[in-house]
């Protein structure tokens, strides 16, 4: 595995492709190579991407395993033939003809999903989504919290922000992030801004070991980083969630997917259905 090469080939963006074949890629111990190249969209791309194909194939002396979102059936002939060294695994053959079958229509067979973007609502969600997160990032602001999806507490570096932004990114949600600081721990209540909004808290923590080796990268050498500060810090957030009756989970051995499901599922479980 660690010697073999995958190529994501898409004749739009490729994230489709690079989704799934990461999916299944996960379901094994190695690492392997990956190769991108989106907007294969013609002919004589194809053949390049082909060409590069059987190169890795030869180099390596395995064939490289190829997932491809190919629509135009001319451009997909190129890499599904019989002059590609690779493995191809076609996605669009595997769901989208027997979904034909079954439906009894034939799909549009549209290249790319992003084309008509700026007439599509949920587009335009996603993006107020973002500029909400970016404008309430960090306790930045506590204005207009009440039009808050999901508001995001926990103490600093525990993963508040790049959550609110995978949230409003991939989801349209509007995820305000506030950290809990030691100065909350000392007053024995919520921040008084989010007192009102509690139904709409979700907390994060982590490890402190963790936390520590996060900070020191960011503050070395400091009483924000040392163990004993982070031990302290993490202790009280719990405590505090606990005792306000705030859902929480540790971001420590969790990807950003999972913590965000999980938010979903326990906040917003509506925008789990679309």
């Amino acid at each position: 595995m660690p010697e073999r090469t995958v190529f994501f080939v898409s004749d739009g963006t490729g994230i489709t492709a690079e989704t799934f074949g990461n999916s299944i890629l996960a379901q094994f111990p190695a690492r392997p190579r990956h190769v991108r190249r989106p907007f294969i969209d013609s002919v004589a791309k194809a053949s390049a991407v082909v060409l590069e194909i059987n190169e890795v194939a030869l180099r390596e002396g395995k064939r490289p395993i190829v997932f491809i979102t190919l629509v135009n059936e001319e451009v997909r002939d190129i890499v599904t033939g019989p002059g590609c060294a690779g493995m191809v695994l076609d996605m669009f053959r595997a769901f989208v003809e027997p979904l034909e079958i079954e439906f009894g229509v034939k799909s549009n067979h549209r290249i790319g999903r992003f084309s008509d973007a700026s007439q599509s609502e949920e587009y335009h969600d996603r993006i107020e989504a973002i500029n909400f997160s970016l404008a309430h990032d960090d306790g930045q602001s506590s204005r207009n919290l009440d039009v808050a999806d999901v508001i995001l507490v926990g103490v600093s570096r525990s993963g508040k922000t790049p959550t609110s932004l995978y949230l409003a990114m991939q989801h349209g949600i509007k995820a305000a992030n506030y950290p809990l600081i030691p100065e909350d721990f000392d007053r024995g209540r919520m921040p008084v801004p989010l007192a009102p909004h509690k139904r709409k808290c979700f907390g994060l923590t982590i490890d402190p070991v963790r936390l520590a080796q996060i900070r020191h990268e960011r503050r070395p050498a400091s009483k924000y980083a040392s163990l004993e500060n982070c031990r302290y810090e993490v202790n009280e957030a719990e405590a505090m969630m606990r005792r306000e009756g705030i859902a929480w989970l540790s971001s420590t051995h969790k990807s950003i997917e999972e913590i965000a499901t999980t938010i979903l599922r326990d906040i917003r479980p509506d925008r789990l259905i679309y």
